[in-house]
């Protein structure tokens, strides 16, 4: 159902839609890295397997997206593909397929410093399930 841009002061705001719980974390990190990059360019060339552990669904969803910004920093990846395996009881277990960062070919848009708590929200509708996340940028 994808993701919305929303203002917020010195800092970057998504509103995420998605049918279910899974999608809606793919949804996220999709999200992040559009932000980040052009994912037209990125291909997938590896993948990585990427385990979280969170109180709820906002702490699973920030823990998620900061292991994922972990990797962009640190390991200098960019990723485009995205799948949840397992999310419930206080632990997520997902997948991130892409390709290492690319100085000639690959442009960061946007650089992402951290994902936030503040103004956090991930629920249930009744046609599915939204969210919001702020990055500080």
């Amino acid at each position: 159902m994808g993701y919305e841009l929303i203002d917020h002061t010195g800092d970057l705001g998504l509103k995420i839609r998605s049918v279910d719980l899974k999608s809606l974390f793919c949804e996220a990190a999709t999200a992040l890295f559009d932000v980040i990059s052009d994912l037209d360019l990125i291909e997938v060339r590896e993948e990585r397997e990427i385990s979280v552990v969170g109180m709820d669904n906002e702490e699973l969803l920030v823990a998620w997206l900061n292991e994922l910004l972990y990797l962009h920093e640190v390991e200098r990846l960019l990723f485009r593909d995205f799948k949840i395996i397992e999310i419930g009881e206080g632990k997520l277990k997902g997948t991130a397929g892409g390709e290492a960062l690319r100085e000639e070919y690959h442009i960061i848009k946007t650089a992402i410093k951290a994902v936030t708590y503040h103004q956090l929200e991930v629920r249930k509708e009744n046609d599915g399930w939204s969210g919001r996340i702020i990055f500080d940028i």
